[in-house]
């Protein structure tokens, strides 16, 4: 079941929308206000977005801002719902980052029909991450080094599954806290050190000169097999 999340501060459109979507069998959740928005995001982790612009308290626009420059939500599709009609603000709009520009007032039938093409345009992710040597199901939460079984604590895995299913990106300490660990934290980023650090001792032949999981000085880590990078 997909779920979407609403942000949009007209009671009737939001009332209307959770009563015709829920009914095409989406999960559908909210907020009236733009306060708060990314975190529930964060915390939902919508397969889409549905984002008013003119808000009470926030700027759409710069919601969508911050959406795209999450990691973990930057690939979730965005359709903003707006009045603002004209061809600069649509381009605007686009331009920041959404996949679908609707105009109020709109038939509803129009917009699932424009939720669903975005479902069919999404690739699903895959079931099985392999690299250097390493694979990760994410079903069975299970992973194997060179055909043997891993034992992972859960939070490594979250960590390792998320670095394996972004390879090449490098990421702040603070970005991964975000990403696994999540806002409701009581930690410092240096924990990402210790979890690297446990990580590398089970996946990297030698800790000490890693061939997976890479520090990138000053900043964090990125997943690279097979790829020296400097300070790692």
């Amino acid at each position: 079941m997909k779920k979407i999340l609403l942000i949009e501060d007209d009671v009737d459109l939001f009332s209307l929308l959770k009563y015709n979507l829920e009914k095409e069998g989406f999960t559908l959740s909210g907020l009236q206000t733009g306060k708060g928005a990314i975190e529930l995001c964060r915390q939902v982790r919508p397969d889409l977005i549905l984002l008013d612009i003119m808000l009470p308290d926030s700027d759409g626009l710069d919601i969508c801002k911050g959406i795209r420059r999450d990691p973990d939500l930057a690939g979730v599709p965005i359709i903003f719902l707006t009045a603002r009609a004209s061809e600069t603000d649509r381009i605007v709009g686009l331009e920041l980052g959404a996949n679908d520009y609707v105009v109020k007032p709109f038939f509803v039938r129009e917009l699932i029909a424009r939720i669903k093409l975005q479902f069919r345009n999404q690739t699903a992710p895959p079931r099985m991450l392999e690299a250097g040597g390493l694979e990760l199901d994410t079903s069975s939460r299970q992973v194997r080094l060179n055909g043997g079984p891993l034992a992972l604590t859960a939070t490594e895995f979250r960590l390792l599954e998320f670095l394996m299913s972004r390879p090449g990106v490098v990421f702040s300490r603070e970005q991964l806290l975000d990403s696994v660990w999540g806002q409701d934290r009581a930690i410092t980023d240096r924990a990402v050190d210790v979890y690297v650090l446990r990580l590398r001792q089970k996946i990297e032949q030698d800790p000490a000169e890693p061939t997976m999981i890479h520090s990138v000085r000053g900043f964090g880590y990125t997943f690279e097999p097979r790829r020296a990078l400097a300070g790692a």
